[in-house]
């Protein structure tokens, strides 16, 4: 809504200023486009227009241009309602925020839920490619970083009109797979997670760092779990039936923790399956002149003319590697569902990797290459430092979860409000979902982040729960106005009411909560959604501190603050819902 405000002030201007030049220069050719601003300090409008650039072209000082163009637009009849100022050189706005606030509610009533979303994307299909554990150990805080990007993405580009199928790829083949299954076979003494009572995916987690601990003292570990890999793609039953039973087992601990966690696929493809169908792509490119091999029977392309390296598709004896089998995958799920864009949210250390694929897959013929993206995502440390899994210093995601979860139990107990948010366990998990969703995307994925998890589940500062304990205030503020003041309703509302310089700053900021998801479907980032909303939730604080809602000076007055404080809970309700945060109507 802000931005139709927007661009009818600007093409009003621009209209005046092709009539001025007209009328006093003659022509003078196109002119240059109208650029709007906003204004540092909010007494001087809400909109701001430099006229540098034409007061050159008309011979005269941008101020007095800026009164010239003042006068003209007041003259005009129905001109947007707004209030013009001038400053210096800048042709200012202020906006009629009573009608904006009347328009606003009407639209927020309306839409609810849909309120923010557009068809910007309405004819697109997009999968993206999230998650991609390996079968050999359980989730991290690596991965929960790419499992809040994943989601949060699908669900913005969801609200910006596309068709997503959100896809999962399973590493569950490879030689790091074999070393947990030859860890096993020569330190479990049968072992399972029945009879440990250790989850599926810790247990063969466990056999991971076993396994290093293990080649630390034993030189031919390395070797053994080659020759179990060459035994594996053989075929060999024995080592076949080992691998299936510990893929299971961690799938199963791998479904848990997703449930937990609330993230969720449309399809998963696996590995062990894809690599093959890789490699007959691979093939059919060598026959038709588009990849080489050299004399030791690889296989590669060249790719130095798009200034990138010469790489191996296919190894001397036949087998497969990474980007074969990346190959294969892209093929087989635009087959299964052609899309229009693909998005690949993997760590930015592989960014080389994601250039050499989508550019064999050019070469290759595949037109749908062109719109393949790299959601690249910087690393997770911790305060002390970097983790590492075959070392076992990793953050366990499950453990991660739980310590949040008790953090904030004990938060709400220390309040003494464990009798009013329902079901204490529920509502703690919750909080540390939406504390670890919110740290987790509030940093520009790019960027390499430190995850604090006391600092993340804080009920002050710019965290999850600080926003979910704001939507819990304002949905007490809003039963308790239900049930004392139903009389109230029918006076209706009075948007004219609403002239405190925060609620001015309100209105304005919910009318730009549509352009702010428009932007974070564009430009692939979350972190605008999770920035907005923390702007809202401090300026709300703020005015919700200053001034009294339930108690204003007069029940017409009640009624404007009440339908503001409605607005304001519907779009958090809304934008916690593309960053994974749960609303929480008591806390």
């Amino acid at each position: 809504m802000l931005e139709n405000i927007r661009d009818t002030w600007k093409s009003l201007i621009e209209e005046e200023l092709a009539l001025y030049a007209a009328e006093k220069v003659g022509d003078v050719g196109p002119l240059p486009p109208l650029v709007a601003q906003t204004p540092p300090k909010p007494e001087l409008g809400d909109l701001a227009f430099p006229l540098f650039a034409y007061a050159k072209i008309f011979h005269l000082g941008p101020p007095a241009l800026a009164q010239s163009l003042k006068e003209r637009i007041e003259k005009r009849a129905g001109h947007p309602a707004g209030q013009i100022l001038i400053s210096g050189p800048y042709l200012n706005v202020k906006i009629d925020t009573a009608s904006l606030a009347t328009a606003l509610a009407a639209k927020i009533g309306e839409e609810q839920d849909r309120y923010g979303t557009n068809d910007s994307l309405g004819s697109k299909r997009i999968t993206i490619e999230f998650s991609c554990p390996n079968t050999n150990k359980p989730l991290h805080l690596g991965h929960m970083r790419n499992d809040s990007l994943g989601m949060s993405m699908a669900a913005i580009l969801a609200a910006n009109g596309a068709t997503v199928r959100k896809v999962n790829l399973i590493n569950n083949r490879g030689v790091h797979i074999c070393k947990s299954m030859l860890a096993y076979q020569k330190f479990s003494e049968g072992e399972t997670p029945e009879s440990s009572g250790i989850k599926g995916d810790h247990l063969v987690g466990n056999y991971y760092v076993k396994f290093a601990q293990w080649a630390k003292e034993d030189p031919t570990a390395e070797a053994q779990a080659q020759a179990m890999l060459k035994a594996w793609e053989e075929g060999d039953s024995e080592v076949l039936e080992l691998w299936q039973r510990m893929n299971d087992w961690t799938m199963a601990g791998l479904y848990e923790s997703y449930e937990s966690m609330g993230i969720s696929f449309d399809a998963f493809y696996w590995e062990s399956e894809t690599y093959k169908y890789g490699k007959d792509e691979i093939l059919k490119g060598l026959e038709n002149g588009v990849f080489y091999r050299e004399e030791d029977g690889s296989v590669w392309v060249d790719l130095t003319r798009d200034k990138l390296d010469k790489k191996v598709l296919l190894r001397s004896d036949g087998t497969s590697l990474y980007i074969t089998q990346d190959v294969g995958t892209a093929i087989m799920r635009h087959k299964d569902w052609p899309f229009d864009a693909h998005i690949y949210v993997v760590g930015s250390e592989q960014q080389y990797h994601f250039k050499v694929l989508f550019r064999t897959l050019q070469l290759l013929g595949y037109s749908w290459a062109e719109n393949l993206h790299h959601l690249s995502y910087g690393m997770v440390n911790l305060p002390e430092g970097k983790m590492k899994s075959r070392e076992g210093t990793v953050v366990d995601a499950d453990e991660l979860l739980s310590s949040l979860s008790a953090l904030a139990e004990e938060e709400i107990r220390s309040k003494g409000r464990e009798g009013e948010v329902g079901d204490l366990r529920e509502t703690s998990r919750a909080i540390a979902l939406g504390a670890l969703n919110y740290y987790l995307l509030q940093v520009t994925s790019s960027k390499d982040m430190i995850f604090n998890p006391a600092e993340s589940i804080s009920f002050n500062g710019n965290t999850g729960p600080y926003l979910q304990y704001m939507g819990a205030r304002i949905s007490s503020m809003l039963a308790k106005f239900h049930s004392e003041s139903p009389e109230v309703e029918a006076l209706g509302f009075d948007a004219s009411l609403l002239s405190l310089s925060d609620e001015r700053e309100l209105v304005k900021l919910l009318a730009r909560y549509p352009e702010v998801v428009a932007k974070a479907g564009d430009q692939y980032d979350p972190s605008l959604v999770t920035a907005y909303l923390y702007e809202l939730s401090k300026l709300f604080s703020r005015y919700y501190h200053d001034n009294p809602v339930l108690k204003a000076p007069s029940p017409e007055l009640v009624r404007s603050r009440i339908e503001l404080v409605r607005m304001v809970n519907q779009v958090l309700k809304n934008a916690f819902a593309l960053v994974g945060i749960p609303y929480l109507a008591s806390m």
